[in-house]
Order: C-alpha cells, then structure tokens, then sequence
C-alpha cells in the first residue's frame, strides 16, 4: 500500500517536474524567437527604407525627364507658331504691297478714264452738230426730190413697199408650185416604193374557197349505208346539217354541197365519225351532228387563239377571238376571209414599220377590219359600220374603231391607219386570182333564200341546196299545221318569184314533222 501511494506521488511529482521544464524550454523558444523576429524586422525594415530610397531616386529622375521633354514639345510649338506668325506677316507685308499697287494702277486708270470721258464728249458734241447737219441737207434733199418727181415721201416709200411686195409673192409662188410639184413626184415614188416593198415581203395564197367538199370512202358498200332503207338516213343528214349530199357513181366518193363552210364542215365531220362508228341511223345522226357543232365552235375559238398569238396581237376581247376564228368558215368574193385578215394585217403591220407607225395597232386593225362580214344576225348596216360597233363595244382604240369603219369610205378617215387598212385591203383583194365575182355573188343569192324563208312564221331552219334550184324548209310542228305547209309552200315561192332574180326554177320543200318521245326508266 505504502508502495502504491509512493509510486502514486512519484508519479505526480515527474509530471510536475515535467510540465515546468517545459514550460521553461518553450519560454527559451519564445524568447530565441522573439529576438529573431526582431532581427527580421529590422533587416525588412532596413531593405525597404534602402527599396524606398532607390524608387525616390528614380521617380525625381523620371519626373526630371518628363520635364525636360514637355519643355522641349513646347519649345518646338513655341517655334511653329513664331514661324507661322512671320508667314502670316510676310503674306500680310505681301497683300498690302499688292494692294498698294493696285491702288496706283486704279487711279491710273481713273485719270485715263476722266481723260477719255472728256475727250468722247467731246467728240459727241461734235457729231451731234454734224448730225445736225446731215438731218438738215438730208430734208433739202426730200424735198428737192419731191419737187422733181411730184410725189412725198409717204407716197414714193408706199409705190416701193407694193413693188417689193408683187415681186416677193410672184417669187413665193413660184417657189411653192416647184416645191408642191416635187413633194408629189416624191410622195408617189415613196408610196410606189413602200408599197411594193411590203407586197413583195408577205407570201399570199392563191386558192379560193368553193362551195363543194369530197367525203372519200373505202367501199360503195358504205353509201348504202348512208342512204339507209328508204332514204331515210341521208334525209336525216340533210335535215340535220342542212348540206346536200349527192351520192353518184362517182366510186369511193360522196359529195357534199353547201354554200356555208361551217354546215359543210359539220356534215363532213359528222359523216367520218357516222362511218367509223359504223351505227347509222336517225337518231344517232343527229346526236352525232349536235356533237360535231359542239366541236366546231370549240375549233373556232381555238382558230382564232392561235391566229392572234401568231400575228402578236394581245389583249384582244374573247368575243372578238370567236369572230376571228369564225372568219375561217367565210369567204369575201371567193376568198377565204381569215386568210385575207391575215393577209391584210401582215401588210399593216409592214407598211405602218416603213412609215414608222405603231405596228401592233395596225395588225389589229388590219385583222378587225372585216369582222362585220361574219354576223351572228343578219343586219341592215354595211359590213365595215358593224365591224366598227362590234370594236367599240368590245373596248378597242379610237384609231382601230375608225380604221375598220373608214376602209370602204364609209365615215370619215380620222388617223394615219386608216388609209393603210384600206391600201391593203385593196392589195390583198386586187392580187391575181385572190377572188371570183361570180362566186360571191352566187353565195349571196343563196343566202338570200334562206332569208325568205326565215321571214315567215314558224320557220326552225331553211337550207338552200342543188346548187339553189331547192329550198327546204324545217318547220315547227307545234305552230305549223299541215294545211299551213302547204300554204307555206306557196306563200315562200311566191315571194321568191316576186322579189328574187335567179336562173331556172327553185323548188320549195316544206318538212313538217311530229315527234313523240319518252324515257323508260
């Protein structure tokens, strides 16, 4: 026990001994370390004060140097504005040297001027007396010469001014009869020239429409067929297309016969469709013929598209496209009418470029110029008044309005146009073998049959055919009895006979008939 309590003490008293030698050994380490934070201090101190020094030194030195610099850029601005001031002073010493001198010379010239101003008013002086003088002896003279010729002054100066004038008019006219005599000489030459020059650039065709077209056929076993049993179906045709179909021994051919290129067109269109098909009879016939119009007044318009996109015409009114497309189907004299507005339009168009003209207002016009001839009705005014109101109504310009109506005279020429359209009309239409009196004029009693018959009551349709030695007449069977065709009949001849001069006979067909159709559905 006493063991234990001496270990327990001797125990304690190593830690206490312990603890104050260490203390003792930290505080000899505070201390070395005390002083020699001091030492370092010292010698930090030391360096920056010398750091400090050295940087003093140097900033005086800068300092020294910038100095010297700026005063030498002020010196040098000191120096550039000394140098421009004594510029300015020698230019002011210059410019009041130059002024001094020029004030010498001014009043130089001054003294020469008041010297010269009073030598001319001198000099003035003595004209205006010499003038004077002159007036003086100059009225003596007059009236010495009016003593010698009994006549004033007045009256001598008006014999002079008539003289002069009955010499100068007689040399005016004179020179005005040579220059009118040449400007003709030379207007013919130049319009023989101009017109010539266009002929010769624009091909024509020579080929004149007739009133007979040729459906070939590859047997004669096919125009039985046609016939059909009785005649029925070439009645059907004839009625439907108003053509006369003449089936002869001519082999492999039938012959269609009609004034109107449309209904000829229409017959012969509808026949090639009838016998490829192969079914002929009434009905289909007459489908077949509706049809084929149909495709007819599609090809007109087509026509006349494609005629105006070849002549570069452009903005032309759809209406106006269908009368040019149905120039096609009509002739002028024999002469198929579109060709002779193509013709006449290209002869427009190179003769407004030789006398330097709008060219694509004269094409237009040349093209329009004969639309009156293809009405939809018949009408009571001359063809170029028609054309000229179908112009205005669809919007064309004054000059073309007035070329159409002005080309045979009927109104008065009112533009350069004018003139041209009807120059080459009659180019178009006087060329060798462009047109046939004989033909247009049989045409035209042709149409005039029908128009009879289309004068009266319940007349649907009226075709003029065998060349015009037949009229047959379709009537309503609604409004048209059988008695009344037969009065019809008459009352059409009679009125034939009485208004119409024509070779031979016309004999009057009056068609009436009644149909009854239904639909089983």
């Amino acid at each position: 026990m006493d063991n234990i309590l001496t270990i327990i003490i001797s125990g304690i008293i190593g830690i206490a001994g312990g603890f104050g030698i260490a203390k003792l050994i930290e505080k000899s380490n505070i201390s070395n370390l005390i002083k020699n934070s001091k030492k370092e201090a010292a010698s930090i101190l030391k360096d920056a004060n010398l750091e400090a020094e050295n940087i003093k030194k140097d900033k005086i030195l800068q300092a020294k140097e910038k100095f010297i610099e700026l005063k030498s850029e002020h010196e040098q601005v000191i120096l550039s504005r000394d140098k421009k001031v004594a510029e300015i002073e020698k230019r002011v010493r210059d410019k009041e040297s130059q002024i001094s001198n020029e004030l010498s010379k001014a009043k130089k010239v001054n003294d020469d001027f008041e010297a010269k101003t009073l030598e001319y008013t001198t000099k003035i002086e003595n004209l205006d007396k010499k003038q004077a003088e002159v007036d003086k002896l100059h009225k003596s003279q007059l009236q010495q010469l009016e003593v010698i010729s009994g006549l004033s002054a007045e009256e001598a100066k008006d014999q002079l001014v008539e003289g002069l004038k009955a010499e100068a008019k007689s040399k005016a006219m004179s020179h005005i009869q040579d220059t009118i005599e040449e400007a003709k000489l030379t207007a013919q030459q130049e319009a023989k020239k101009i017109i010539i020059n266009t002929i010769q650039r624009v091909g024509t065709e020579e080929a004149v429409e007739n009133c007979v077209s040729v459906f070939n056929i590859e047997s004669d076993d096919v125009k039985g067929r046609i016939i059909g049993r009785e005649g029925r179906n070439i009645r059907a045709l004839e009625a439907a297309t108003g053509v006369e179909i003449i089936v002869d021994d001519t082999p492999e051919a039938i012959i269609l016969s009609c004034f109107d290129p449309v209904r000829r067109e229409i017959a012969r269109l509808a026949l090639h469709k009838l016998v490829t098909d192969g079914r002929i009879h009434p009905a289909r016939i007459e489908e077949v013929v509706a049809k084929t119009a149909k495709q007819i007044d599609d090809e007109i318009i087509e026509v006349g598209k494609r005629t105006v996109i070849d002549l570069g015409i452009h903005g032309l009114h759809p209406e106006l496209i269908k009368v040019v497309g149905r120039m096609k189907y009509r002739s002028s004299y024999g002469q198929n009418l579109l060709q002779h507005s193509r013709e006449v339009s290209k002869l427009c168009g190179i003769m407004a470029a030789e006398l330097g003209l709008n060219v694509k207002l004269a094409k237009r016009a040349g093209l329009l110029h004969d639309i009156g001839k293809v009405p939809d009705a018949e009408s009571d005014l001359p063809h170029a008044l028609l054309g000229m109101q179908w112009a205005e109504k669809y919007g064309e310009k004054e000059e073309v309005c007035n070329a159409i109506g002005a080309h045979h005279d009927e109104i008065e020429m009112k533009s350069l146009l004018s003139p041209i359209i009807q120059v080459c009309d009659a180019i178009s239409g006087a060329r060798p073998g462009a047109r046939r009196q004989v033909l247009d004029s049989y045409i035209q009693r042709l149409k005039d049959l029908e128009e009879v018959a289309y004068g009266f009551s319940g007349v649907k349709n009226a075709y003029a055919i065998q060349a015009g030695r037949e009229l047959r007449v379709i009537v309503e069977s609604e409004k048209v009895s059988d008695e009344n065709a037969a009065n019809l009949s008459f009352d059409i001849s009679q009125k034939i006979q009485t208004e119409m001069t024509y070779p031979g006979q016309v004999k009057v067909t009056v068609i009436r008939e009644t149909r009854a159709v239904n639909i089983a559905k």
